[in-house]
Parts: C-alpha cells; structure tokens; sequence
C-alpha cells in the first residue's frame, strides 16, 4: 500500500489489528448496556403498527432467498446484506435506540445489525460481536466528527448514514477478519455507497427515516465481502482524490479520524441511552417538561401552552417537523396530555384521536436561540420549556444534560424497565425473560444463535399494555400527568 494515504492506512490497520483484548474493560462493560438497550429497541420495532418494519422485512424476504443471517421477527433467514439492511431498519424504527450527542449519531442501530448478521453466518461467539460493535461506534463516532455533523445537517445528511456506513465497513471487516489492505479496500467501497439525505423527513410515515441505518449497514457488508473477494476499490478514500472530507464537508477537519486512535473510546463511552423514544434533540426539554410538571403538580388542564427554546441549528429538525417524533409541537404536548411518551405514538397521531393533545399541539410554539444555546450546539442540545398556565402564570425550566447521558446515566433497572416494556408490546412474558437474558448475557455466549433464534420468533398480536390498557388508564394518566414512564 502507498504512503499517499497514510490516514486511510493507519484506520485500516486499526481496524485489523483490534482484538476482544485490546478493548479496555469498561469500554466492553459500556458497550453490553448499549447492546442490550439496543437488542430490545430492534424487537419492538417489530409491532404491526411500525409500517418500516412489515415494508423491509418484506422486500429481504423477497429479494433475499434462504441464507444464514436472521430477519428479526420474521421466522426466517437470509443472506447477510439483506439480513443487515431489513434489520438495520428496524433499529431506528422505534427511535429509541442510544445515541451520540456530540456526533449527532445513532450507530448501535446499525452496528448491532450488521454484527448479529455476521456474527451468525460466520459462527463468531459474542466477545467478537460487543467487539464489532464497539469499533464500528467508534469509526462512526470519528468519521462524524472529522466531517463536522453540523455541516451534514447544514448540507442536508444525516451523519449516522454517511458516517455509520463506514462504522459498519470496521465491524464487518473485523468479524471477516479481513486484512489492512482488504480494510483499505472496506472503507474505500462503504464510501462509494455512502448517502443519507434529511430529505426522509417529508415521509410521514417514518419509514425513510430508518432506512437510513439500514442503508448504513448494509453498505458496510457489502463493502467488506467485496473486498474480501478481491474487488478493486478507491485506496485513500481519506487522503487524496475525491475524498470523502471533500465530498460531504466544505469545514472538514481529519485530525479526528487518528487522534488519540485505540486510547479513547469516546465513540462508545459518550454515547446516550434514551428514556424518551423520540428525537434525541428534544430528551433535554421533556426532562425540563417532567420537572414542571411534578414540581407543581400540574394536570394538562393547567397548561394553556407549550413553548420551546432551542438552538438555530437544530431547530429545523424539531420545530413542525412532518415526523411526530421529530415534532416538539407533537411530542411535548403527548407528554403533557398523556402523562408518558410510547414509541407507538409516533406511528399513532394522538392528535386526531384525544382532543387534549390536539388542544395542547395547536398551543406550542419553538423558539430559535441565536445565543448561548446555538453556540453550544451539538455538545449540548439545551432546552428550555417554559408553560403558561390558564390562569396567566407563567413557569420556566432549562435542561442542558438528559437523563441517559454519560453524565446522568440511566440506572441498571431503569434500562430493564424500559427493555422489558417496549419488548412486552410484542412478546409474551416467557420470551421477554429469555430475550432479557439472552441480550445480557451476550458477551459470554458462545455463539450469537440462540439470540438469534428469540430474535427471528413473530411479534406476538394483541399483546401489550398499549394495546390492552391504553383507553382504560387514559383519564387517571392525566390526573398523574407527573409521574414518569419509560413506556
């Protein structure tokens, strides 16, 4: 290989060089929690109602044939690529999955698909796959950061496609166990299929919008089995000709793709676990939202309207956003009206169903900041709330670290509550306990095939407290609007 592409080199023997030993334990300790938070975020996308979910599935099913990689919840197998693009769709169905503030990313949806595909057409045990995952966070992590997320969103890309497709390339090519100059040819060929335009945004279904992460996967398996048959490739996809830092960045930066290489893990040990199923944008102000609403006790009845402040950059993805997750006109008031924020009401529109949501959605209103709060974005995704109540008052909270954040984890039982919860939509309790089990226990494993097999099982219909119980607790929900839900 060429010294003309010293930094393409250096990931690529990074890549092939890492080993379940070279991990650091707590990055290995931090990236079983992601994986299993993400494992139960990928079952619930299987609900009936998750139109993506019935679409890809039904497109690999299709296209695909007989292979050796799991479909989750469809009871069947196929080959690895179409196995990594239907199920890395469904990781960012439900919108629930961790994330990366700072990157703006959502990689455990499309690092853990492409490591379950692989891990189980290939025979890898789980130490190979948290060691997939890990490193594919942490090439998307740096591979972000070199191209600056702002800018993507400024350009209209969704940074966890362009850079997760490169994120997928590294935990594919590890789990191939490809060598540095097959890498090289990896990350050449991820970036020859890189897309993700925020133009999945005018797609009120929500199913363009985690097509994105299955495209990410996908475009990395494909990547690495071509190269590892030998395909041709760009070989300095991060040094010279039409480089990647080119093509999608006109500020780009590429000390981050080495620095600090194999020392920190900030691609892993930054990311967020969610406790609201919605766009990560808006978790600081439903934190906000939550602590007026206890501290006063307030019912929705109290609430005249709604106000967010947010930052300039940001906004355009949470101010009327077509996308009810995406919407903090939307959002906010489900939470105020409802007293919990479920993933099935994204593909649900409350507002046409209870008229306090709608009441309270015609009421709320996003303000830009072009201060402090835009100065700060993306390291913090500050919110402020602030409520006018019916008697004129008005009461004002800022949030500038989400609980699930590194900074204000979440607990070890607050995780398993929500796992448990958004897995019991689509599960009787018998599978929830060995999905719980199996997701936990992962890294010991010594094969991914019986995750795989509680994975594949159909979502089971007419279960779930949001279909059993939702219009029987509705008005003792609103009574205590205050209390908080994982569900």
């Amino acid at each position: 290989m060429s010294d003309r592409a010293p930094i393409t080199r250096r990931l690529a023997a990074f890549i092939a060089g890492t080993t379940p030993e070279t991990l650091p334990e707590e990055v290995v300790a931090y990236s079983k929690q992601l994986i299993f938070d993400g494992i139960g975020t990928l079952v619930s996308a299987t609900h009936p109602s998750v139109t993506a979910s019935a679409g890809i599935g039904a497109f690999a099913m299709a296209q695909g044939g007989a292979g050796r990689a799991t479909l989750i919840g469809r009871e069947a197998k196929v080959d690895v690529v179409n196995a990594a693009l239907a199920n890395g769709t469904l990781g960012y169905a439900s919108d629930f999955e961790p994330h990366h503030p700072e990157a703006i990313l959502h990689p455990i949806a499309v690092m853990l698909p492409t490591a379950l595909a692989l891990c189980e057409a290939e025979g890898r045990n789980g130490r190979d796959l948290v060691t997939a995952v890990a490193l594919g966070c942490e090439i998307t992590y740096r591979v972000s950061m070199a191209l600056d997320p702002r800018e993507l969103y400024a350009l209209g890309f969704h940074p966890s496609a362009i850079a997760g497709s490169f994120g997928a390339a590294a935990a594919a090519a590890y789990l191939l166990r490809l060598s540095a100059e097959q890498t090289v040819r990896t990350l050449g060929l991820a970036a020859l299929q890189t897309s993700g335009m925020m133009a999945w945004q005018d797609d009120p279904r929500e199913d363009a919008r985690p097509f994105q992460m299955g495209l990410g996967a996908r475009n990395g398996v494909t990547a690495a089995l071509l190269a590892q048959g030998g395909f041709g490739a760009p070989d300095r996809i991060f040094d010279g000709g039409h480089t990647v830092l080119k093509a999608y960045s006109r500020v780009a930066d590429p000390a981050p793709l080495t620095d600090g290489l194999g020392a920190v893990w900030d691609g892993v040990m930054e990311l967020a676990i969610k406790p609201y199923p919605c766009v990560s944008f808006l978790h600081p102000a439903l934190d906000a939202l939550e602590a007026l609403l206890s501290r006063h006790a307030l019912a929705s009845s109290d609430i005249r309207a709604i106000r967010l402040r947010f930052a300039d950059a940001g906004a355009h993805c949470v101010d009327g956003n077509p996308l009810k997750g995406h919407n903090a006109q939307y959002v906010l008031p489900v939470r105020a009206a409802l007293g919990r924020l479920s993933y099935l009401d994204l593909f649900h529109d409350r507002r046409l169903s209870d008229p306090e949501v709608a009441r309270l959605a015609e009421s709320a209103t996003v303000e830009r900041d072009f201060g402090e709060f835009e100065a700060r974005f993306p390291d913090f995704y500050i919110g402020e709330v602030t409520l006018t109540l019916a008697d004129d008052q008005e009461l004002r909270e800022r949030c500038d670290i989400a609980r699930g954040y590194p900074e204000s984890p979440l607990s070890g039982a607050e995780i398993e509550t929500k796992f448990r919860s958004i897995v019991g939509e689509v599960a009787d309790q018998s599978r929830t306990d060995r999905l719980a089990e199996a997701a936990a226990s992962i890294h010991e494993a010594a094969s991914v095939e019986a995750l795989a097999a509680l994975l594949g099982q159909a979502p089971h219909r007419g279960l779930g407290a949001e279909t059993q119980n939702r219009e029987a607790n509705r008005n003792s929900t609103r009574e205590k609007s205050n209390e908080v839900s994982l569900h």
